[in-house]
């Protein structure tokens, strides 16, 4: 196996047209995080040379929200398509040496299983391309991926310039690739904005490294859902409910009881001990910590706390606050920024 660095490029210049809305497309939280923020959480680890994020539309913003992480920016003032967003990049891999994982920044329910299982698949091969597809029951707009007879990556056919034959192969392009990061620069140089929209696809790299007689491959995720891009608000609930049940599901592998998993609502960032219960109609969100042995809800709102072991919290909503073990919080508590109302008692106090 052939193991290069790794870089990564995820593409976020988008505007977020379909989702009529004012803020980047990647900056929508889904359980709690931006959707780019679950990506790169996704491929922590895996990078080991460089990560660069390509931004547009409201930039700022994005800059802001990526404080933490470190990444290097490039700039897709005017957007001309994949292609172009990549070719933004170009001088920040001026020594091309190694592998670069290209993702999109709107499909944050992509796991790391997948992202690993690519990778490993590009490096055995020793590829220049490896695509990331996956098969659709109804593949109607996207590009449909055919093979040569030895499994390799023959093209990718864009979903409006497929013929009646094409249209029936239900194995599609995802948007996700591992590429030889100097197969990948040479050949950006190479392509031409032939298309209606006069721009520049990322997939026609793949059509001149198969015309150069070079190696692509492309590995298949059994899982369409992870691979799911959002362009709308209707596809963004879709995508908040799968990762709503994945947090719920490693939640309850890992000790907690939720009573009612279809009206629980928690963050990806909530962290729950064992032995907890959590009641029906409950939202737990932020940075809320939860001790061992609780039991919050029914009808409870927790967001940035820390609630101490053995707590009950019973319909009442809580901000910013510190519990101490033992506690019995409600029902109808509104407790915010440190106050808190002990049982039985008509005062409160500061939690420093």
């Amino acid at each position: 196996m052939n193991k290069k660095p790794l870089s990564s490029i995820i593409l976020a210049a988008g505007d977020g047209t379909r989702l009529r809305s004012q803020v980047p497309k990647a900056l929508h939280r889904i359980c709690g995080r931006p959707m780019i923020v679950h990506i790169l959480r996704t491929i922590e680890g895996l990078i080991d040379k460089k990560q660069v994020v390509v931004i547009g539309f409201a930039n700022e913003m994005v800059v802001d929200a990526l404080r933490d992480f470190q990444v290097d920016f490039a700039l897709q003032e005017k957007r001309q398509g994949t292609g172009h967003a990549v070719m933004c990049c170009k001088s920040l891999f001026t020594e091309c040496d190694g592998d670069v994982m290209v993702l999109v920044g709107d499909a944050p329910l992509l796991t790391r299983e997948t992202v690993e299982k690519l990778i490993e698949r590009h490096r055995h091969q020793d590829s220049s391309a490896t695509v990331l597809t996956t098969k659709m029951k109804v593949p109607d707009g996207y590009g449909r991926i055919l093979r040569h007879q030895d499994n390799t990556v023959m093209s990718i056919v864009e979903d409006k310039d497929a013929n009646i034959y094409e249209k029936k192969i239900n194995e599609v392009n995802t948007g996700t690739y591992v590429f030889d990061t100097r197969d990948l620069f040479d050949a950006l140089d190479k392509i031409e904005p032939t298309n209606e929209q006069n721009e520049y696809y990322l997939t026609d790299v793949i059509h001149i490294m198969v015309k150069e007689k070079k190696r692509v491959e492309a590995y298949v995720t059994r899982v369409p859902a992870e691979t799911m891009g959002i362009n709308n608000r209707v596809q963004f609930a879709k995508a908040e409910r799968i990762m709503r049940d994945r947090i719920l599901q490693r939640l309850m592998l890992s000790g907690v009881t939720i009573v009612d998993p279809r009206s629980t609502f928690i963050d990806d960032s909530v962290v729950i001990d064992i032995d907890t219960i959590i009641q029906p109609n409950t939202h737990i969100q932020g940075r809320t910590v939860i001790g061992k042995g609780c039991e919050i809800g029914p009808l409870t709102q927790i967001e940035d706390c820390e609630i101490g072991e053995s707590t009950r919290i019973n319909s009442s909503y809580l901000r910013g606050c510190t519990i101490p073990p033992g506690m019995s919080i409600g029902p109808f508590a509104n407790l915010q920024h440190g106050e808190i109302v002990y049982a039985n008692a008509f005062k409160s106090k500061k939690i420093n």
